[in-house]
């Protein structure tokens, strides 16, 4: 069986296997025991859309702590506040009046008291404070990379060390022969020597990857800088018809807007695009959103240099878009 369909048992496992692939998950913890409780001090479990990691003792705790999780996961949660002027983000055993606030409490640390007799029907007779902590509840920068010459290689040094998904696409099997550990081996996950967030994909038609990717919506990041000037070039075609088809279906064509779509060019590669590109019927506006070239202007040629301003380029759209 292939190691990453295998689930993870213990909660370091699964936090470690949902902090790199991007997966919104709640740490649930036990903070305070008084008393007889299922689990002791310290006790932590992994809670997600569809699966839970490990467990805080089962009965009605554990069941009450799922759905506390995926409420904050979903934003439904809403916050109490004490009759003392300060508020507090931590339930109380009864004197807390609920009152509405932003949809989630997902940007602070979340508490909860459980009395277990009185509340949950367990004999345990005691009583446990668990503290719930939100990750990736903001989905990270989803990349989908086109070429893996000197430029993307730079590139994935630094994704490598960013919260994010890349799929890195390129025709050229030699291109991620530096990356293989072991040619015999067939478990994706363990051919070559890249975070897990990394997927090399090798593919004679890369055109393939560009309207699933961005179906899937949200924040989305497409950069094309593959060997060859034709095959960018229809990739940033099949960017802008999907993007097109997408807002024809919502009824929206009046306000396209598409993923970032940047591609590597000079000026007079980017000038020859946008003339092409128009003379074929795509409007100006949809043709302007295109970034060409790419990178912020903080000088240098190098592949490094090129790769710290895209990088740069897309952090800085990224955390604009969620501030």
């Amino acid at each position: 069986m292939n190691e990453s369909l295998v689930p993870p048992v213990v909660w370091y496992e699964g936090l470690a296997r949902y902090q790199q692939r991007g997966i919104a998950h709640v740490l649930a913890t036990v903070v305070a025991v008084n008393g007889s409780a299922p689990r002791a001090l310290q006790a932590k479990m992994i809670v997600t859309q569809d699966s839970i990691v490990d467990t805080l003792g089962g009965g009605g705790l554990e069941h009450d702590v799922i759905n506390t999780a995926r409420q904050l996961l979903n934003g439904e949660i809403t916050a109490t506040v004490s009759k003392e002027l300060k508020p507090k983000v931590a339930e109380t055993d009864g004197e807390s009046t609920l009152i509405p606030s932003k949809a989630v409490r997902r940007d602070a640390v979340y508490t909860k008291h459980y009395p277990l007799g009185a509340k949950l029907a367990q004999c345990c007779g005691g009583s446990v404070t668990v503290m719930f902590e939100c990750f990736n509840v903001t989905p990270p920068m989803s990349v989908l990379v086109f070429g893996a010459g000197h430029v993307a290689s730079a590139l994935m040094t630094i994704l490598a060390e960013l919260p994010c998904q890349v799929d890195w696409v390129d025709s050229r099997p030699e291109m991620f022969k530096r990356y293989l550990v072991n040619e015999s081996t067939t478990n994706q996950s363990k051919l070559y020597s890249l975070p897990a967030h990394i997927r090399p994909h090798i593919d004679d038609d890369p055109v393939d990857f560009v309207r699933p990717f961005i179906e899937q919506g949200g924040q989305r990041f497409i950069l094309v800088m593959t060997h060859d000037h034709s095959v960018d070039f229809e990739l940033v075609r099949a960017a802008l018809d999907t993007v097109s088809d997408i807002c024809l279906a919502d009824g929206k064509r009046s306000d396209i807007s598409l993923p970032y779509v940047g591609c590597i060019a000079s000026s007079t590669k980017a000038k020859r695009f946008r003339d092409r590109l128009i003379q074929r019927g795509y409007s100006e506006q949809l043709v302007n959103q295109l970034v060409m070239p790419i990178g912020l202007p903080v000088g240098g040629k190098e592949p490094m240099a090129v790769a710290v301003s895209i990088v740069a380029q897309l952090l800085q759209q990224y955390h604009q878009a969620i501030s």
